[in-house]
């Protein structure tokens, strides 16, 4: 399995160590009291995730624009330098290779940040499309080249207000580059926690040093600590609560892509400036919308009672299956379970009495319910 650079500061907290996507990444740290501590602590105060896993691919060169456009199912040609904007990477059928997020540095120069499943998948088919365009792109994968954190919770930015003013005054969804001694960092007002927070991109080479410097007065670790290390457990709960969809959960190569909450990541009007470009998949999701849209939809759903549902498990309306759940948990800060899936269109309208069928001779009642779960203060 490969490691990230900030695989000695896992050790040092007691990481417990899994295999993820081919990293060994921390579940959850033994020092922090487990998943359900990291997730309070990350809505109260803060929590420092590593993210290093995820691929950071650089596209570079007079074309990099016109391949993501044909990439991405957001408009790139709009974007401003300094912007990061999430997006989707369609199949021919409108399925989801991935979720994204593109970063402009300028015209010719753009960061891709991609799943750390999908990131061999999406060289290849990344090469194809410039190859099949004849393209004037470099694509230069630089994960293993650089590592990148997230820092996420109320306390992050009054934090690093201390150390930069300029960072806490970006937007949501823009980045600035930093110096800092003899590197440079990407800081991004970006997150998948529900929480505000940043996430940083640095050669991975300067890893350790940066962690000293941006951390040098918060006591990592420490009972009293503003900011605590967060594993993989933990940001699953918080995104789950903030209704962020997951590869491999509620996005995958047979999910049409109108049929998440992503609208707004699907642009099917793209192409109608001269700057525009169709995306890949396009076509397929425009019959798909004028034949009435998809069959199922994603909802959220709010269980009664404490049990919780499970990956795979049927959602019955009058005893008839009408979807099947994607990602479920009891909610740490709401303290009741709740769960998302796709069911029939027809049943998917917020307020719809269901049932969970547990495989065990019982059902959990629940309803649809609005997303996402949990709103940040």
């Amino acid at each position: 399995m490969l490691r990230t650079p900030l695989y000695d500061f896992h050790v040092e907290h007691g990481g417990k160590m899994v295999d993820f996507a081919g990293w060994e990444m921390p579940m959850l740290y033994a020092k922090s009291g487990g998943i359900l501590a990291e997730h309070h602590q990350v809505r109260k105060s803060g929590g420092i995730f590593d993210v290093s896993h995820m691929g950071r691919v650089k596209m570079t060169g007079r074309h990099a624009r016109r391949l993501l456009e044909r990439l991405c199912t957001r408009r790139i040609s709009d974007m401003q330098e300094g912007q990061c904007r999430y997006s989707l990477v369609c199949n021919e059928q409108g399925g989801i290779r991935d979720d994204v997020i593109v970063y402009k540095n300028d015209e010719d120069d753009f960061l891709v940040v991609v799943n750390a499943s999908n990131r061999e998948k999406l060289l290849g088919h990344f090469e194809q499309v410039r190859a099949a365009g004849d393209l004037n792109v470099k694509i230069d994968d630089q994960t293993l080249k650089t590592a990148m954190v997230a820092l996420q919770g109320p306390r992050v930015m009054p934090m690093i207000a201390q150390i930069s003013k300029e960072i806490p005054a970006l937007k949501r969804y823009r980045f600035a580059v930093k110096n800092l001694v003899i590197m440079k960092l990407i800081v991004s007002r970006t997150g998948y926690t529900g929480e505000d927070g940043v996430e940083v991109i640095l050669p991975a080479s300067g890893m350790e040093m940066a962690l000293k410097l941006l951390l040098k007065d918060v006591k990592v670790g420490e009972a009293d600590a503003l900011v605590k290390p967060a594993g993989l457990g933990a940001r699953d709960t918080l995104r789950l609560e903030a209704g962020m969809p997951l590869y491999g959960h509620e996005l995958g190569e047979e999910t049409n892509a109108l049929g998440t909450t992503l609208d707004f990541a699907v642009s099917l009007d793209k192409d109608a400036d001269e700057r525009g470009e169709k995306f890949i998949g396009m076509e397929a999701l425009k019959r798909t919308r004028d034949e009435g849209g998809p069959a199922q939809k994603l909802v959220g759903i709010r269980l009664e009672g404490k049990r919780t549902a499970r990956q795979g498990m049927t959602v019955k309306v009058g005893g008839k299956q009408v979807g099947t759940i994607t990602s479920a948990c009891l909610s740490p800060t709401l303290g009741y379970p709740i769960a998302m899936a796709y069911i029939g269109r027809d049943h998917a309208a917020e307020g719809t009495a269901l049932e969970i069928d547990t495989g065990k001779d019982a059902l959990l009642p629940g309803q649809v319910c609005a997303m996402p779960f949990y709103k940040m203060p």
